[in-house]
């Protein structure tokens, strides 16, 4: 009787005890089923009040921007290095496609500054009331102290003495100007200069420069931007060539065909100092600008000096040599300095041709191990003239009414007079030019010879162009040319439909 007292005591206390355990563990189960909806709501809220603030500091820095354009940014490290270059600086940017301009809103946008002054990006700016004008200036990287190397042209006779006015993380800088007049002007009025700002300690790597007169004291009135301020670990340019200068010009066909062989040959980016041009011309420009193929520099030197049409002073009235031809291939020279591996300087009616290759991507190693690195490659011209007998073999008769030449129906070359001098164009590293001139180059950053001319029998020029010669002129067939039209015939046929010239 007590052991089944004992027993029914003990299963009672055991019945109590489990249901108040399973009391809890249901009241635990629900207090668990009432709090996870509870920490969702709580880490939903918590999300969208960061997401709020998140939004709010966006447009607190784009404020903040607008009203402080001076303010420079922090730029990431770049470790990679270029291997034509010692010591490169980081990169941050490569150069951007340039695309015709247009205007999506009905109000300007407001004009760029920079130090609190107004931005001009473009050639041509005067220097004060001196007859000095600007063309662009551009860092230099292959000297022991970093230089800007600004293009100017500048009126010989007129004794200045130039400062650098830099823009330095929002503070201006200035410094004394060296400048030299270089020696190819061929006695006209004007000519090329170079104008070099060394860069002080307490200035880095300045955004925006203006060159001054030393004796002015006022405020500058505008900066320039100062380019090639990063390089690039990788160019983005085997071959640019440098076209000077686009005046007056009508031939399409010309155009088109030499555009074309330039994309055979090797080149990727074709830079052409434009004077002016007609409207077919320039339908043909923007085609290959839309693509980034070409760039487009307004050359608007005759609104501010009188420049001559032709090369000898004697011959041709104006103040400057040959509408400004040599300081725009010495400002295409430092503008591709760290963009392009090589630039050829010639004419839009130039084509050099390799004879042994066919593009200039296998015939310049060919010459580096010829002739070396440290020198330009000179072209002999030979000259191809319109006012020769045609030869018909690819006469294209859907071409017939687009205003131009054929080039390919004109094989015949003049022979070469060894009296006279050839004018000769070249391919050179950038990195090697100080000066250039139209043809060839007055200095290299290598003493001793600048560059050397390369044996006709590897690779010469072929000049298209109108041109009177003797009667008795016994012209040379060469017809190397058409090696190349199986590709050139289709290529141009696709831009003259693209841009309305010809039909399907």
């Amino acid at each position: 009787m007590l052991i089944n007292s004992v027993a029914m005591f003990s299963k009672g206390k055991c019945d109590v005890k489990y249901n108040r355990l399973k009391s809890e563990s249901e009241a635990n189960a629900s207090n668990k089923r009432i709090c996870a909806p509870k920490i969702f709501y709580f880490f939903a809220i918590l999300f969208l009040v960061v997401f709020i603030i998140f939004i709010y500091m966006q447009d607190y820095f784009k404020t903040f921007n607008a009203k402080a354009p001076n303010v420079k940014p922090i730029l990431q490290k770049n470790e990679s290095k270029d291997t034509d270059l010692p010591n490169p600086p980081p990169s941050t940017h490569l150069p951007s496609v340039q695309t015709p301009h247009v205007d999506h809103t009905s109000t300007s946008p407001p004009a760029p500054k920079a130090c609190g002054v107004q931005v001009k990006d473009s050639p041509m700016i005067k220097v004060g009331n001196f007859h000095t004008y600007v063309i662009g200036s551009y860092m230099d990287y292959r000297f022991r102290e970093k230089q800007i190397k600004t293009t100017a042209i500048v009126l010989r006779q007129e004794q200045v003495k130039y400062r650098c006015v830099m823009c330095c993380e929002g503070r201006n800088v200035t410094s004394p100007a060296e400048y030299i007049i270089h020696s190819d002007h061929f006695g006209f009025e004007y000519g090329t200069a170079t104008i070099t700002c060394h860069i002080s300690s307490p200035c880095s790597i300045p955004t925006h420069v203006a060159i001054t007169a030393r004796e002015i004291s006022e405020s500058i009135t505008s900066f320039q931007p100062v380019r090639n301020r990063d390089v690039p670990a990788v160019f983005p340019f085997k071959f640019t060539i440098c076209i000077s200068v686009m005046y007056d010009y009508k031939n399409v066909l010309n155009l088109v065909e030499s555009m074309e062989m330039f994309r055979l040959l090797g080149a990727q980016r074709v830079a052409i100092y434009k004077t002016n041009c007609d409207s077919d011309i320039q339908k043909v420009l923007d085609y290959y600008v839309k693509r980034g193929f070409v760039e487009i520099i307004p050359w608007t030197i005759k609104k501010h000096i009188n420049v001559s049409s032709g090369w000898r002073k004697d011959l041709s009235s104006g103040q400057l040599h040959y509408y400004g031809q040599i300081p725009a291939l010495n400002d295409c020279i430092y503008r591709y300095m760290y963009q392009s591996h090589y630039v050829a300087l010639h004419d839009i009616d130039e084509l050099i041709l390799p004879l042994k290759v066919k593009t200039w991507t296998e015939l310049l190693p060919e010459l580096e191990r010829i002739y070396g690195t440290t020198v330009g490659f000179e072209f002999e011209n030979n000259v191809f003239s319109f006012n020769a007998k045609p030869h018909m073999e690819y006469k294209q008769d859907k071409w017939k009414n687009v205003p131009g030449w054929n080039i390919l129906n004109y094989i015949e070359r003049i022979p070469i007079n060894p009296s006279a001098f050839n004018n000769y164009k070249v391919i050179v590293s950038p990195r090697l030019v100080l000066k250039a001139t139209v043809h060839g180059l007055l200095e290299t950053v290598n003493p001793g010879s600048t560059t050397v001319r390369v044996s006709n029998s590897i690779a010469r020029m072929y000049h298209s162009k109108n041109f009177i010669y003797p009667q008795n002129t016994n012209l040379i067939r060469d017809d190397h040319l058409w090696d190349y039209a199986k590709d050139l015939i289709p290529a141009v046929s696709k831009v003259l439909q693209d841009c309305g010239f010809i039909e399907a």
